[in-house]
């Protein structure tokens, strides 16, 4: 670790003290004076319910300063390597804050049998708390980084191996403030070089480890006896990274792949998030569910609903699509017939523009994605998730390479990142690649966002067929 790192991972701490304490006295005194910074909440307390200013330091600011450390320590706040982005330390200040709160009504509540002293002195000092807290670790980090961009701290990096680095190493490297990449080596033999020239190495990174090589069994002990930190990066996994896990096999590390961060809790939440929402989306376009399926019958009579085989989750299964139909009946007795049409040449979809199949109501469907809509029946009944990679045909998916086949590592979905990015206007490799994305980097946010931008394409009407 470099002594900087200790020093601004240490400060933290005091500052975090000082900002709560600040926080803390300036509500009490801000009550005090009934100055009310947000009217019309009805928080207007009687001053009279105020303890006095001596016992309300010593029986809750002390004790509160110090539950608020202790949540910000469990939170990850004061880990000394502490450069991360400022919006993520933001978050965490954030989400600290809020259980600090929720621990002071609860203690009060259930254990002091009594509401607080005064609900704008609780409101107030929670919102100071955060702010303080905020401002004062963006200054930190500031400085911090600008002690990284004039050279002070900054991790002296060498990688060594017959394979060169990786790509997203080599970016991260080139680009990371927190790093200094003297460059790639390829032996020990030129590692030795550089130690004998006395140029400090923080850290040297094997891109080919191999346990049988007596080359890597000679540089981790090189790398040892001159103290400094070694670490290696399998070219197997180096594409990866975000599905990698460390865990603990007995006294051993073990490194797990996992194909998704959508896993555990991540899983339960976003099938929560799918039946609520997918019900209440069923129940409040209801009224339009019967027009259009009025309009569809009287535009081409039975049947309404159009089912489509496609592939569900891993790829496994065959799941069954609903659609308001859009095609004339027996549409798909002609796709033989249409094959030379096709405007998707560079993968296995197949799609026409201006498919003469399509009704004229049709295509008013497919022009706003309403076709679309009974899917929220397969997404409430767990075929489907609101967001995720596009279903296929199964005649579609046998032309998969195993590359592309990695997007049944999650449930596919109505819409996703690739629907939001293009749509038909996207090459085949592209679609899997957003998708392949959204796989690696879900979140809940992620998914909300993803909704809130379907609306808008689905209204500009962009990459529709």
């Amino acid at each position: 670790m470099k002594k900087s790192e200790a020093i601004f991972g240490v400060l933290r701490v005091p500052l975090d003290a000082l900002a709560a304490l600040a926080a803390l006295l300036l509500a009490y005194r801000l009550r005090s004076l009934n100055i009310i910074l947000i009217p019309g909440l009805g928080l207007a307390d009687a001053s009279g319910t105020l303890p006095p200013m001596a016992w309300y330091a010593i029986h809750f600011v002390v004790p509160g300063v110090g539950t608020f450390l202790v949540i910000a320590a469990l939170m990850g706040l004061y880990t000394l390597e502490s450069t991360e982005s400022a919006f993520l330390e933001a978050g965490r200040v954030l989400i600290a804050t809020a259980l600090w709160v929720a621990l002071v009504i609860a203690w009060y509540f259930l254990v002091r049998k009594q509401l607080f002293f005064s609900r704008a002195l609780l409101l107030y000092g929670t919102g100071f708390i955060a702010v303080f807290s905020i401002l004062i670790r963006a200054a930190l980090t500031i400085i911090q980084r600008s002690f990284l961009r004039s050279g002070v701290g900054k991790r002296v990096v060498v990688s060594v191996g017959r394979q060169g680095l990786a790509e997203t190493a080599l970016f991260t490297f080139k680009h990371d403030e927190r790093y200094a990449y003297l460059g790639h080596l390829q032996d020990l033999g030129a590692l030795k070089r550089i130690f004998h020239q006395n140029q400090q190495i923080d850290l040297v990174l094997q891109t080919d480890p191999d346990p049988e090589s007596d080359m890597t069994l000679a540089l981790i002990n090189e790398c040892r006896s001159r103290h400094v930190g070694y670490a290696f990066l399998p070219p197997v996994l180096a594409d990866v990274p975000h599905q990698l896990l460390v865990e603990r096999l007995g006294p051993l590390p073990m490194i797990r792949f996992q194909p998704t961060t959508l896993d555990g809790w991540g899983r339960v939440l976003k099938r929560l998030f799918d039946i609520v929402a997918g019900a209440l989306l069923i129940l409040l376009l209801s009224p339009l569910f019967l027009l259009l399926a009025l309009m569809v019958l009287l535009g081409g009579g039975w049947p309404i609903l159009y089912v489509s085989a496609r592939i569900g989750e891993h790829g496994r299964r065959r799941i069954s699509i609903l659609k308001f139909r859009s095609m004339v009946r027996g549409a798909d007795t002609h796709k033989q017939n249409l094959l030379t049409l096709n405007h998707r040449l560079d993968g296995p979809l197949f799609k026409i523009r201006d498919d003469p199949r399509v009704t004229s109501f049709g295509r008013f469907l497919r022009r706003f994605s309403l076709d679309e809509l009974p899917q929220l029946l397969n997404v409430f009944a767990g075929q489907l998730s609101l967001v995720g990679p596009r279903p296929h045909l199964p005649e579609e998916v046998e032309r998969y390479s195993l590359e592309q086949r990695r997007v049944f590592a999650v449930k596919p979905g109505m819409t996703g990142l690739a629907q939001i990015s293009g749509r038909s206007n996207l090459s085949f490799d592209e679609e899997v690649r957003l998708d392949l994305r959204y796989i690696e980097e879900w979140s809940p946010m992620l998914d909300v966002w993803i909704l809130w931008r379907t609306v808008f394409t689905v209204l500009s009407r962009k990459g529709a067929d």
